[in-house]
């Protein structure tokens, strides 16, 4: 396992992390760490299709001025190595696998669209593991017309591919002026690593992510109702992909949940209203 020197000066800046791995149960995983060590870990769980650098760095650096980061590729994406998963429980059996590999017996977990299912299962499986919850444009195992977001992401990806456009553009952000301005902004961010960049996910990979999500909108749901941990739960107001009412779905689902829904924004909510976002997340995280 590679790591930073504890002497080197702190990185606050995502698009400055180095990528290390480690091996854990047959599988190399590659992950990136920033902010100051000690303590309990933010670990970030990453979307549908997403490597390394598909992580907002306006979203990262304001956390991790404060807390230990942790970013990872999931199994058999970017440049961690393996299959892919068939299904989401077992993408958090990765996931716990991982954790436990860098040594954490509890973290705080952010986590985002399929990110944030992986983060449930791992939470139902290991209760004492996660300390604190941030689930953002997602939705229950089970939540109703979770299942269409395999529709409704080829119909993106051509709607991209006839105007030559990021697919994240039409997935995360509304249409409109504001949206499509937001859009083009979040790219944009995502370009600022320009050194030891990540693979992309392969078109096989991308598709066995997208048929566990459909099982995990089919399958029945997950008791959450025991879960007692501290749960911020946010999204954009019209959700193409994982229908903004299943957040508050998991607002009901969670006792004592946190929900913050943005107004005329999409799947990718907390991304257009970043200014307001991070600052919130981070006071949870520090709270």
């Amino acid at each position: 396992m590679s790591s930073n020197n504890s002497a080197e000066p702190v990185i606050t800046s995502y698009a400055q992390a180095p990528t290390s791995t480690v091996d854990a149960g047959g599988t190399t995983y590659a992950y990136r760490e920033l902010g100051p060590k000690g303590g309990i870990p933010v670990v970030f769980f990453v979307h549908l299709a997403a490597t390394l650098d598909n992580w907002d760095p306006r979203i990262v650096d304001p956390i991790a001025r404060h807390r230990h980061v942790i970013t990872f590729d999931n199994k058999g994406v970017g440049a961690s190595t393996g299959q892919v998963p068939q299904t989401i429980e077992e993408m958090a059996d990765d996931a716990f696998t991982f954790i436990k590999a860098l040594g954490y017996t509890r973290i705080d977990v952010f986590s985002f669209s399929m990110g944030g299912m992986v983060a449930q299962d791992l939470v139902v499986k290991h209760p004492d593991l996660v300390r604190k919850l941030v689930l953002t444009g997602t939705g229950p195992r089970g939540g109703k017309d979770m299942d269409k977001v395999l529709r409704t992401t080829y119909l993106d990806l051509v709607r991209a591919g006839i105007t030559r456009s990021d697919p994240k553009e039409f997935l995360f952000f509304n249409r409109n002026a504001t949206g499509k301005r937001a859009g083009k902004a979040f790219i944009k961010r995502l370009q600022e690593r320009t050194a030891g960049r990540d693979s992309e996910i392969s078109l096989k990979a991308f598709q066995t992510q997208l048929r566990a999500i459909q099982r995990f909108g089919r399958s029945a749901p997950s008791d959450l109702s025991h879960l007692t941990l501290p749960t911020l739960i946010a999204n954009g107001d019209n959700d193409r992909m994982v229908p903004s009412i299943l957040s508050n779905d998991l607002h009901q689902r969670i006792t004592g949940s946190e929900l913050v829904i943005y107004f005329d924004s999409g799947h990718g909510g907390i991304f257009q209203f970043h200014e307001e976002f991070a600052p919130l997340a981070t006071r949870f995280l520090a709270s």
